[in-house]
């Protein structure tokens, strides 16, 4: 049925598709636009979800020796670090979900993904956007920005939140400023006062912002992300800097160990971009298309699982042309079963915002009481294995 797949954007969504399709036996083609393989950004959290389709490309343990296990999750008010809410993560987490619950930096995952594409012989070409494409009932055209095509039986849109397939293939995106910006920041820990923050995932929550912080590379770096309410709207871009000064301010008043990360960063390495809201689409495949992770479901970080959405975007995407006879076929068996799960993590994750942002304390804290947030993750967002989960 299907010989020859053809991805679009060579990011972590891209690549862990292009292993999932290449340990199954396809042809795989990736075309990414940058002229070398690389991700930008800082840290990244994979709950279990992930990680059971990662183990089975066989990256998992490279990710256990360059990661770290956080202890719990852990929610805090901004100002005087008062504990509000809890729940285990490290043995716990693999106890309940059969995997860990592992924080690492988008650049090792992203690294780990490109040689094992590598050993799988999946060809990657660099300087290759994808602009569009034709497709047919017996095949695809990709056409790249420089002129040149590429001829396969499937195309998949793996190409972020500006992605050119799914502008072709379901219009615009409508993206709309959500009113917040993220700060984001990296500390070497051996820069850090000795003793200074568990091993824990941490957020923060003030007035209108909020802060999350946890370790990355084994606990050699202290990764930094602050969400702030601004009118301010600058560029969707991990690579604007912005004036330090800015960064301090917005956090003024803030608990001292808030205060001692942002006056230990880099004055030249602090980095913001605005985040927008992209509704989303109810058809997201054509004949020979479709579309995976941000390209489609893209998601604000108020969950921590806009990286595992894409990677089991893959997984399930893999196991239904397994199981299908035609491309349309499985295309659709894929997004049916991908569609729920994938919106309600991105509504989950824009509520996450509001109740983060609280402006009454004791309402905050009214509303955390008694809130089994470990419980309900467990439940349903933890527990899925895209590997096994029954495709109707």
């Amino acid at each position: 049925m299907t010989k020859k797949i053809l991805i679009a954007g060579g990011g972590i969504g891209g690549l862990s598709a292009a292993c999932c399709l290449l340990e199954a036996g396809y042809s795989v083609d990736v075309f990414e636009q940058a002229d070398k393989l690389g991700e930008i950004g800082a840290g990244i959290q994979l709950s279990a979800n992930a990680m059971h389709v990662l183990n089975h490309l066989g990256v998992g343990s490279d990710i256990l020796a360059m990661s770290v296990r956080p202890e719990a999750y852990v929610f805090r008010l901004h100002d005087t670090g008062e504990e509000v809410g809890r729940f285990a993560l490290a043995d716990e987490h693999r106890r309940l979900n059969g995997a860990p619950y592992c924080q690492l930096h988008r650049a090792d995952l992203h690294a780990a993904l490109a040689a094992r594409v590598q050993d799988l012989k999946g060809t990657v070409h660099l300087s290759a956007r994808v602009t569009g494409f034709e497709e047919s009932a017996d095949e695809i055209i990709v056409r790249l920005a420089d002129g040149r095509s590429a001829t396969g039986d499937l195309l998949i849109g793996a190409d972020g939140v500006k992605s050119a397939v799914r502008r072709q293939l379901a219009g615009p995106d409508n993206a709309v400023y959500t009113g917040d910006a993220a700060w984001r920041l990296t500390i070497p820990t051996d820069s850090l006062p000795g003793g200074f923050m568990p091993p824990v995932m941490s957020v923060w929550m003030g007035p209108g912002r909020h802060v999350v912080c946890y370790y990355l590379r084994a606990g050699r770096v202290l990764n930094f992300v602050g969400l702030v309410e601004t009118d301010e709207v600058s560029e969707e871009s991990w690579n604007a800097r912005f004036p330090w000064a800015k960064l301090k301010r917005d956090f003024e008043g803030w608990h001292p160990d808030i205060q001692t990360i942002i006056d230990l960063a880099d004055k030249d390495e602090c980095f913001r971009w605005s985040l927008f809201y992209r509704p989303p689409i109810d058809n997201w495949s054509g004949r020979r298309v479709t579309l995976l992770g941000d390209a489609v479901h893209a998601t604000l970080p108020y969950l921590a699982q806009g990286a595992a959405m894409s990677i089991e975007d893959g997984a399930v995407l893999t196991r239904a042309l397994g199981l299908c006879r035609s491309v349309p076929e499985a295309l659709a068996l894929y997004q049916r079963n991908r569609i729920e799960r994938t919106s309600k993590i991105v509504k989950i994750s824009g509520a996450n915002r509001d109740l983060f942002h609280m402006r009454d304390q004791n309402e905050l804290r009214r509303a955390f009481k008694g809130r089994e947030e470990g419980a309900s993750r467990n439940a349903w967002l933890y527990s899925y294995n895209a590997l096994t989960v029954e495709l109707t």
